[in-house]
């Protein structure tokens, strides 16, 4: 992998890991949702609701707490492949979206680790239809990585001898 490339994944994914990270302390621990459960900031469109995901998005797969190194592992070596991959692919968007996708899945590694589950808290209604759902910022970059990645990513072909 080239200095360019590896420079322009740490760019994107190192903001959002911290991003993440700050926004967990600062909501589930400083502001304690844990606890609270639920803080209406402009309801219905946004509000923090505490939501622990033992599974996969959306909780589908909810493997419970022995689940979690599962998970771990797996979320893992989707960003180990995608970092063997992304040495094929030229231009920025390849770097960015790996970038997005690397520091939202090692934020939400890292609660798996420290609280046995995905901090989410996120919680976006509009429009008379009430989301059950929340999310958190890993979950977000996550999304927005994987988008970039399929809208503007061009593999090279490959070389024939």
């Amino acid at each position: 992998m080239s200095g360019t490339v590896l420079l322009r994944i740490l760019l994107s994914a190192v903001p959002v890991l911290l991003l993440d990270r700050i926004t967990k302390i600062w909501v589930v621990e400083a502001m304690d949702l844990r606890n609270l459960g639920r803080i209406e900031v402009i309801d219905p469109y946004f509000n923090l609701s505490m939501a622990w995901n033992r599974g996969i998005n959306f909780g589908l797969m909810n493997m419970g707490m022995s689940g979690r190194w599962v998970l771990v592992a797996v979320a893992l070596a989707i960003v180990l492949g995608l970092l063997v991959w992304v040495r094929r692919a030229d231009g920025w968007a390849a770097p960015l979206g790996v970038g997005l996708v690397t520091g939202g899945a090692l934020g939400n590694v890292w609660d798996r680790v420290q609280y046995g589950a995905v901090a989410d808290f996120i919680n976006m209604s509009c429009c008379g239809i009430a989301n059950p759902f929340a999310f958190n910022v890993a979950d977000a970059a996550i999304f927005a990585g994987v988008a970039v990645l399929i809208l503007f990513v061009r593999e090279r072909p490959a070389v024939s001898g």
